[in-house]
């Protein structure tokens, strides 16, 4: 029997999203957003791009919550996407709004389903429907560290003009500005690439990644980043429909691991079956700890803005 993959939200990050895991032969997919008939619409030119693209699941559309009954995975991606000037905090109450109209839809057909966060600001939206769903944290997870190392990835294949195949990257942290990038466990061919680039120039490839999403938002004007996101979504359903149990940084809760308690935020897990199996503590130097712990007290104080 087929799987079943809800994606909440038909905007550009949610029908990307349902492109590449339909192109992946995931598992049926359904795309459900309040615009009525787009998502049907969207769902049925996906389905017919299929005797090309060569994958035989199929791609619904709906309105209807009732619809979801029995997703393996559901992909939340609605939300206000970013716009020039906004910083992903700026999209607090609204997202929380949004956030909480659709666990209220979802959860009520699928009790026992997996979350998968894209709704910035992308650790609170993940604690938020954490706390709200009643779920077990591993079954609740947010796509984060993916993204961000994945442009790392990018800036540095940019750089040496390597294979991007050939470069790892490790990013810690919340996704957004504060995030920690780990250059120490960022390779190229299995060659840290501390050796490969100089330092004044490695912290300004740094500082782009950290800066990536804002970036993406100035040139595009009018919304965010999807194609990049939308593949790192499709990652993390790939690990967890196949059970691939792949080592992938992902926001996940913290109960003691880094010295964090009760937050969500980025760090190298183990994705499979099971969610969030395990979570990976690397050894980080004083340094990399004190930013780590930064991001981390921002993301709470953030959080009491909702009430938390």
């Amino acid at each position: 029997m087929r799987k079943k993959i809800t994606v909440v939200g038909a905007g550009h990050v949610g029908e990307t999203t349902a492109q590449y895991l339909a192109d992946a032969n995931l598992g049926d997919i359904l795309l459900i957003d309040i615009v009525e008939d787009m998502p049907q619409g969207k769902g049925l030119d996906i389905t017919e791009a299929g005797p090309v693209r060569g994958f035989d699941v199929m791609v619904k559309g709906t309105n209807d919550y009732a619809d979801t009954k029995g997703s393996d995975l559901i992909v939340i991606t609605a939300g206000m996407p970013r716009k020039p000037g906004m910083s992903r905090e700026d999209l607090f109450t609204a997202n929380k709004e949004i956030m909480s109209a659709v666990l209220d839809g979802i959860m009520p057909h699928n009790p026992d389903t997996m979350l998968l966060v894209v709704t910035n600001p992308l650790d609170i939206m993940t604690y938020h429907a954490f706390k709200k769903t009643g779920l077990p944290s591993n079954k609740v997870f947010g796509q984060a560290g993916i993204l961000d190392s994945t442009r790392f990835r990018s800036f540095i294949s940019m750089e040496l003009g390597v294979s991007m195949r050939d470069t790892q990257a490790m990013v810690l942290g919340g996704h957004g500005d504060t995030m920690v990038p780990l250059p120490r466990y960022t390779t190229v061919a299995g060659v840290p690439v501390t050796e490969l680039i100089g330092k004044d120039r490695l912290d300004e490839i740094v500082q782009r990644t950290r800066m990536g999403g804002g970036e993406i938002v100035k040139l595009l004007k009018t919304g965010s980043a999807y194609y990049a996101p939308s593949a790192a979504v499709a990652q993390m359903a790939d690990a967890v429909i196949n059970d691939a149990k792949r080592v992938l940084p992902c926001s996940a809760y913290m109960e003691g691991h880094y010295g964090l308690k009760d937050i969500y935020i980025g760090v190298p897990v183990t994705l499979g079956a099971g969610g969030v199996e395990k979570i990976w503590e690397l050894k980080l130097t004083d340094d990399e700890t004190a930013m780590l712990k930064k991001s981390a007290a921002t993301y709470k104080e953030h959080l009491k803005i909702l009430g938390y």
